[in-house]
């Protein structure tokens, strides 16, 4: 066969991405949901590029999604986009600034319509990412957060929470950031500790007896102040409660937030709230800047008095300090506060400051009107609980349907279903055999074609022979009642006895062979002809039986790892309502219209409008596609336009397709429903002059505009205006699971594919995301969101430091993938993921993974270029396996099972770890090395018999390798496969086995019994032992390889004996050795060592210096006492210990612990050497 080419992971990695996504590889069009693994990705942010958390997060996903297909399970894994609101705003913003303008000056609309010419560059550039890492996403299911549907999706959650109670508006406290101008969530904000200043400031009794002093961070803030409190238990202040303080520096009138004007008088108060041992254990209180002072103020009814402006400039209630930026401000406060002889003390203090996650500008506490969704109702709250922490069992009652089949008066009961299925495929036994019935209906009559034994032939041949053998068309097995078995292809029957048989395609004959553990007998030619085979019939009456039965389900979510539910747990028993607007411009406009009559709050969504078409012209005005002025030529552009998630398709066919898919079928309004989905009708027609509208639009003649008439749904004004605000982009992520399936329509998808399996998340978006899916999705699917939440670790720095640009230790996937390959990338991230452990990244662990897919693909090429082209015409004289054949077998089926074993449990370290130790070691390193000898063996000249005899022998234990080879190598490409998809796919395609397929699509190895050989592998294993003994000790004496040495023996056991006599051939060959003898007692200058019951003599006569090595190692050894020394005595220090950063002192327990490994392994070498 071809010798492959050198291994180059670019040029094969993008061949196949593009096979992939051609060919729609992964795209699954009805599934089942009996048989479907539903995952659904986390959308990358529409701002960013690929980065390594999002390569693993990726990666994980991706094992399991090809595991699975592998597994035959129906994969659709759904790939998206989030459109991250202030992410994105913040980005083309920058960019409008380095151009000169800014989105105030553009204005909403225009700005708008920048977004959206940026960010379709910025989604096909993390596509292209995620397509070079090879993740097996349906890309023809590809959403975006701000896509038709979605944002639909997006307004009917809104308006059904919003009608429940459970969305409301109010003045609350909130983060809020004056750089981007919104509000922050409480997730959205980072705290860190600080140094900054702690000032005491006196503030006078009003009745001029004294003051009390209070200590503050903010001292720009008590221009707010509207009152001092003080813990109800501290006896120093008990006296002071109720009296009032005046204000410092306040001389002039402040306006609440309610427009009363109140002086500088402020009330001394009790609250538990306050730390007695905090300062001086009086605080001052601002409520409307601060979270705590917010509640102590509703609970004591105190005056809101706000200081400053969305910039954090000072307002009109500074007074003289009106107009100062917060910081300037601070600083002129604390100067008169200093001239007046009102600051006590200053001193230095750390706390924590709460920072914007996007700009990191500090975020300023501020009372403001915000929206919010009511997360600590029990509706959402309690159920979002019990599905985590217990579960929650759901009972239905189902009619199933139990086929029968009977066949002479024997009833066989078939497997039960929730369905009939047109075509029922069910196996019956009769007469002790396996009969096989397939496209049976309900009262049809059928034939048994295949009695007893067909399995058993069918298994046989499918596992040692499929490699190999052309598929024959059309072939069919017929095993009679009298045990003969008859094999018929185009006709033509030939009987033979009961037993193990395989068939092989040679020109234009069928060869026929018997198989047993010795091997293979040739029987016979089945020549093609026109004979017909009359089979023997039976007549099977098939039919179906309705019971009930009530099925009981539980819905639970588990946490991997365990840790993350707790985790999970304690941030939803301290739920505080979710703040979900945002004063910014990209985004979900929310769905409010206010009355400038009435002031009423109508909340508009599709569903106040009957026919079709009123819903999508509303659905196009809503998403700010149209104004609510329009005409119906800018409907037809928008329209016909190509939609952003997939521009082969026109906004229309996206909307008919993944928006109003339900009303194909649906009879709402036939003359809109034509005119909508009737591809050569114009869908103008409806907005001409004349035309009924019903009272939704009006003309005007004009302007030639129409005018959907929004009515107030309290008064009827029509003078509405929309709510500036957006929601947060968190709003719409949390419908995801349910939204890329068609909600809020009851669409197949989502009654197939909802709940989702898997879901793959970083710890840190656990509350922003997780949290919030499970909520919606609890609340309005009535289901968990998914079954398995798995959580991974943070990649950090080969330090464990955490990556960051400003400390320059980011790796860019992108270039690891450009310099080892994706494949190594991922192997990478794969086998370091253990559970509950950060990742410790650095190039060196990359470049160790890229020589694994080396190893790979050189035994590959060491495969086929010793198979022949004619090796499938060798099969026949196959010899039978040897005991490493089966060793090997072995070896394969345990791999399968851990890797089967891991994956289930989402042990992804210990998976990859497995496949890796059987390739590299087993298969590459001791295997290949065992066939080595039979290829290889040269064959005798000679046309006398016993030439002839040994040629045969030689090519039949030959052929017996290769195979072995073949079987093992495609199976273990099956294994790796999930986690090296490029080059497993590469490879696979090769080998003669192949059907031009995709590797992802076969089965996935399971453990087989009938090939597990536990006393091969026993011996096998010992053998290892025994070469690996040899081989240890030559490397600890620097005896070169090439070197050939004597060797003897002295084994105490049977098995040990046995197992040197029968492969004695491998330990000369694989230990380099000239002879390997056994002897009574230890020959005179030989080194010794043991693997376990045998002892081993190396005679090192001229090969080595013993005294020079002995010397050599003892110096090594002081070295390392040494250096050890220094290192315990380092660690041994606590102030080394407690003051050093976390990561030195880690480095040097490493640096121990190798320090310990070597001096063992050179006191180990010395006690052979002195021995």
């Amino acid at each position: 066969m071809k010798e492959l080419k050198d291994y180059n992971p670019s040029e094969i990695e993008d061949r196949w991405s593009k096979f992939w996504i051609e060919r729609a590889i992964y795209h699954v069009e009805k599934p089942d949901r009996r048989k479907k693994f539903s995952v659904v990705i986390p959308p990358p942010n529409v701002t960013g590029s690929l980065h390594m958390g999002h390569a693993l997060n990726s990666t994980l996903q991706d094992i399991v999604a090809r595991w699975q297909r592998m597994k035959g399970r129906q994969v659709v894994w759904v790939p998206g986009f989030d459109h991250a609101g202030i992410a994105t705003q913040y980005v083309v913003d920058k960019q409008l600034q380095e151009e000169g303008k800014s989105r105030l000056e553009l204005g909403r609309q225009e700005f708008i319509r920048k977004v959206w010419e940026w960010v379709p560059k910025s989604r096909n550039a993390i596509r292209t990412q995620l397509e070079k890492l090879g993740v097996s996403v349906d890309w023809k299911r590809e959403r975006f957060t701000l896509d038709e549907g979605f944002s639909r999706a997006v307004r009917k959650a809104f308006r059904e929470l919003y009608e429940n109670g459970l969305i409301y508006r109010s003045e609350y406290i909130v983060n809020w950031c004056p750089k981007d101008l919104t509000a922050l969530s409480d997730l959205e904000v980072e705290h860190e500790e600080e140094k900054g200043k702690l000032w005491y400031i006196k503030y006078p009794l009003e009745d001029g007896s004294g003051f009390v002093t209070v200590a503050t961070t903010r001292p720009e803030t008590m221009l707010g102040d509207t009152a001092v409190a003080v813990n109800p238990e501290d006896e120093r202040y008990k006296e002071l409660v109720g009296k009032r303080l005046r204000l410092p520096l306040v001389e002039w009138k402040r306006k609440t937030l309610s427009g009363e004007e109140i002086d500088n008088l402020i009330p001394i108060i009790a609250d538990e709230r306050v730390k007695p041992e905090f300062g001086t254990g009086a605080v001052k209180v601002t409520p409307a800047h601060d979270p705590n002072d917010f509640e102590m103020g509703r609970a004591h009814d105190l005056p809101f008095v706000k200081v400053m402006d969305e910039r954090a400039f000072m307002n009109e209630n500074a007074g003289e300090f009106a107009g100062l930026e917060r910081y300037e401000a601070r600083k002129r406060i604390v100067e008169r506060l200093r001239e007046l002889g009102l600051l006590e003390k200053e001193e230095e203090h750390t706390h924590a400051v709460g920072r914007c996650y996007r700009c990191k500008t500090v975020v300023e506490p501020m009372v403001s009107r915000q929206w919010f969704v009511k997360v600590s109702d029990p509706a959402i709250r309690d159920v979002s609980i019990k599905v985590v922490e217990e579960g929650i069992e759901e009972r239905e009652e189902k009619e199933l349907f139990v086929q029968f089949a009977e066949v002479e008066g024997l009833t066989v009961t078939i497997p039960v279903s929730d369905e009939v299925s047109g075509e029922t495929k069910a196996v019956v036994v009769l007469n002790e055999g396996i009969e096989f019935l397939t496209g049976i209906r309900e009262g049809e009559l059928a034939y048994i074609y295949y009695p007893k034994g067909r399995e058993e032939v069918i298994d046989t041949a499918k596992r040692l022979t499929y490699e190999f053998m052309r598929k024959p068309s059309g072939l069919e097995f017929l095993i009679g009642v009298n045990g003969e078995i008859s094999v018929i292809r185009q006709g033509v029957e030939s009987s033979v006895e009961r037993g193990r048989y395989l068939l092989a395609f040679e020109g234009n004959r069928l060869n026929l062979y018997r198989w047993d553990d010795e091997g293979y007998e040739f029987l016979q030619v089945i020549e093609t002809g026109n004979a017909r085979l009359e089979p023997v019939q039976k007549s099977i009456q098939v039919k179906v039986e309705r019971e009930k039965k009530e099925e009981v389900r539980k819905k639970q979510v588990k946490f991997i790892p365990e840790q993350w539910r707790k985790f999970y747990l304690d941030w939803m028993y301290n739920l505080r309502d979710w703040c979900i607007s945002r004063q910014i411009w990209w985004g979900h406009r929310i769905p409010v219209w206010y009355c400038e009559d009435c002031s009423e709050a109508n909340v508009f969504t599709d569903d106040d409008f009957d026919r079709v078409y009123d819903k999508l012209i509303f659905n196009l005005i809503a998403d700010g596609k149209i104004g609510l002025e329009f005409t119906p030529e800018e409907i037809e552009k928008v329209l016909h336009s190509p939609n952003f998630v997939h521009p082969e398709m026109t906004v229309l066919d996206f909307y008919k397709k993944f928006v109003f898919h339900r009303y194909h079928s649906t009879e709402v309004d036939a003359h809109s429903l034509r005119l909508f989905f009737t591809q050569e009708a114009n869908p103008m027609a409806m907005l001409t002059p004349g035309v009924s509208t019903r009272g939704l639009y009006r003309y005007d003649s004009r302007s030639k505009k129409w005018r959907i008439l929004l009515k107030c749904k309290k008064c009827g004004s029509e003078r509405l205006k929309q709510e500036e605000d957006v929601l947060d982009t968190w709003f719409s992520s949390a419908l995801w699971p349910f939204g890329v399936f068609g909600w809020p329509e009851s669409s197949e998808d989502l009654k197939n594919l909802y709940p989702t399996d898997l879901l793959v998340t970083g710890f840190d978006i656990i509350f922003f995301w997780v949290a919030r899916m499970i909520m919606m999705g609890t609340y309005f699917m009535e289901d968990i969101p998914f079954h398995d939440v798995y959580v991974h670790a943070l990649v950090r720095d080969e330090k464990g430091q955490k990556m960051s640009k400003t400390k320059g230790n980011v790796i860019d996937p992108l270039d690891v993938i450009k310099d080892y390959g994706a494949d190594a990338l991922r192997f990478t991230l794969a086998i370091l993921t253990v559970q509950g452990r950060d990742i410790k990244l650095s190039k060196k662990r990359f470049e160790g993974y890229k020589h694994f897919a080396n190893k790979i693909w050189n035994a590959t090429r060491f495969v086929l270029m010793n198979t022949p082209d004619d090796f499938a015409t060798m099969l026949p004289y196959m010899a039978p396996l040897k005991p490493e054949d089966r060793w090997i077998m072995t070896l394969l089926n345990e791999t399968a099972e851990k890797v089967n074993r891991a994956l289930e449990s989402y042990d992804f370290s210990r998976a990859s770890q497995a496949i890796y130790d059987f390739f590299w070691s087993d298969f590459c390193d001791w295997y290949i090395e065992f066939t080595k000898e039979r290829i290889y063996r040269e064959l005798p000249e000679g046309e006398d018999e016993a030439a002839q005899k040994e040629r045969a022998t030689i090519l039949s234990e030959k052929t017996t390798a290769l195979y072995t080879l073949h079987y093992v190598l495609e199976k273990a490409l099956r294994i790796l496969h999930p986690f090296m998809p490029y080059i497993t796919e590469e490879l696979w395609h090769k080998l003669p086995s192949s059907d031009g397929e995709s590797i992802s699509l076969k089965d996935f190895p399971e453990k087989k019994q009938e090939e597990m050989f536990p006393e091969d592998r026993e011996r096998v294993d010992r053998l290892r032992e025994i070469i690996g003994a040899v081989r240890s000790l030559r490397a600890d004496l620097q005896i070169e390889p090439s070197r050939k040495l004597r060797a003897f023996y002295r084994a105490e056991g049977e098995l040990s004996k046995s197992v040197i006599e029968e492969f004695k051939a491998h330990i000369l060959n694989l230990a380099r050795l000239e002879e390997f003898s056994e002897v009574s007692e230890r020959p005179e200058n030989t080194l010794a060592t043991f693997s376990r019951d045998v002892e081993i003599y190396l005679s090192v006569e001229g090969h080595v210096d013993v005294d020079k090595l002995t010397e050599s190692y003892e110096r090594k050894r002081e070295k390392l006492l040494t250096e050890l020394e220094r290192v315990n005595k380092k660690l041994s220090n606590e102030n080394f210990v407690k003051k050093a950063p976390p990561e030195v002192v880690e480095k040097e327990k490493r640096i121990k612990q190798e320090l310990e490994e070597d001096l063992q392994k050179v006191e180990r070498i010395l006690g052979v050497l002195k021995g």
